[in-house]
């Protein structure tokens, strides 16, 4: 795990500002090292991306919740589900929930591997079967978990419809029809809860390293994606 080797570069990432005061600050080493090797809250199993502050402002756990999202240049409201999910099946959940994006996908990866500020760059894909990308992330299954600095955003904004898997391993599900969104993760057992609170509504840390900065280049060729 590569929380210490990031960890002053991303204390202050989305969710908290330089003005507030950290729950990292004035911890000994042993105590922040001890804070960020937990993973499991109860039944709820973070992956390596990502960890939450110290004080656990909020406690990570299974559940979606609703929630719009305003287009800044057309003023369209577009419906959204929010989700998080256990680790052990994180991954395959997010691969079924791609199903009702229809058989030939957009693709887009995020990526803050070379930034300091937290800020990530797109790289897009039109035009690719679904069976061809599923078979490919499979490959990168550890890099797409464990790399707090890797997202992937899938699309068909002929429906329109996305599943973006960000790098802070939350689902969040765009589209007017969100039935089929609420049947698979029914499925796996992930259910509503308005009152539910995610890790990037507080402060909390990422996870990279230099391997998976060479991954996620492999995975771009993978998928024929120019910078």
């Amino acid at each position: 795990m590569g929380f210490l080797k990031r960890f002053i570069k991303n204390t202050f990432r989305d969710g908290h500002t330089t003005s507030e005061r950290s729950s990292f600050e004035d911890l000994t080493e042993d105590q922040l090292e001890t804070h960020l090797n937990i993973a499991r809250y109860g039944n709820f199993v973070l992956t390596d991306a990502v960890r939450p502050s110290y004080d656990l402002q909020v406690v990570p756990r299974d559940g979606y919740r609703f929630d719009t999202y305003q287009d800044n240049d057309s003023g369209v409201e577009i419906p959204v589900m929010m989700a998080s999910a256990s680790r052990e099946k994180l991954f395959d959940l997010f691969i079924d929930l791609l199903d009702p994006l229809g058989t030939e996908v957009d693709v887009v990866l995020e990526t803050s591997h070379d930034s300091s500020n937290g800020r990530h760059n797109d790289l897009y894909r039109e035009n690719i079967d679904l069976p061809v990308l599923k078979s490919t992330l499979y490959d990168f299954e550890d890099l797409l978990l464990d790399d707090g600095c890797t997202g992937i955003a899938v699309l068909n904004p002929r429906i329109p419809m996305e599943v973006q898997f960000d790098e802070h391993k939350l689902l969040i599900l765009y589209g007017k029809d969100q039935e089929d969104f609420r049947d698979v993760l029914a499925e796996y057992g992930v259910g509503h809860s308005e009152d539910i609170k995610f890790i990037t509504e507080a402060e909390h840390v990422h996870s990279s390293s230099e391997d998976f900065g060479e991954e996620f280049c492999q995975l771009r060729y993978r998928l024929g994606i120019d910078d």
